[in-house]
């Protein structure tokens, strides 16, 4: 959440990935990111973000160095900023109370909403793992989209998305390699190769193209469509 300082992507048509993929097992289950992934709250973080800063005693960001952010590593940006890692779980805290305040003014990215009605009709299971509370996510999905999610894992420390991750494995009963996790962030990259689960990276969040390229996870998306057609020929019974 701390680093959800996102600029959208504009989509196009082509999905894009870094490396030749390995055959592996089909996919039963996709664990989403909310902020920067299916939750569009970039512009209304930075509406709060000198509020924080001024809060916390951590460097303000000047719209010049928005971009130049956006190419670095969640850690690199925590560090940038100045952020005393103890500070973390309270700053967390604060944001999630404020996003309640404020749910109507966040929206879901386009072409979300029926990305996940199609990726249930495909017969994939959906879960979802946040550092943002479950009655935010609830809230910002509304209960006709909220109601396509299998698993609600929230509330997650920043860089604590990893045992979220095995928790909804085991809930869900299905294996790592049975998983695409899809996120903004290099952060999200890193908590599903930790766990040996397929890593899907969209381009309309907060980390730039460049960055996530670096990052080589199995596919990079630049629309809702480009997950669909993923799955579509990854699924069970493809």
């Amino acid at each position: 959440m701390i680093t959800t300082i996102d600029m959208e992507v504009t989509p196009d048509t082509a999905m894009v990935t870094p490396m030749a993929e390995p055959v592996r097992e089909p996919i039963r289950l996709i664990i989403f990111d909310f902020d920067g992934t299916l939750s569009d709250s970039g512009d209304w973080f930075l509406s709060v973000v000198d509020d924080l800063a001024k809060m916390f005693r951590f460097r303000t960001v000047k719209p010049e160095e928005v971009e130049m952010l956006r190419n670095r590593s969640s850690r690199e940006v925590i560090e940038f900023l100045g952020i005393s890692r103890w500070k973390l779980p309270f700053i967390a805290w604060y944001v999630r109370r404020l996003v309640g305040r404020n749910v109507g003014q966040i929206e879901l990215f386009p072409g979300t909403p029926d990305m996940l009605e199609r990726l249930k009709a495909m017969g994939l299971q959906i879960a979802l793992v946040t550092s943002n509370s479950e009655a935010n996510a609830r809230g910002i999905l509304g209960p006709q989209h909220a109601a396509q999610i299998d698993w609600f894992a929230c509330g997650s420390s920043l860089f604590g998305k990893a045992p979220k991750f095995r928790k909804v494995l085991r809930k869900l009963g299905i294996a790592a390699g049975d998983t695409l996790a899809i996120g903004d962030e290099t952060r999200d990259v890193d908590a599903a190769r930790e766990v040996g689960m397929r890593a899907g990276s969209v381009l309309w969040g907060y980390a730039a193209e460049e960055l996530l390229v670096k990052m080589q996870p199995d596919a990079l998306f630049r629309s809702p469509q480009d997950i669909l057609d993923y799955v579509a020929a990854r699924r069970p019974d493809a």
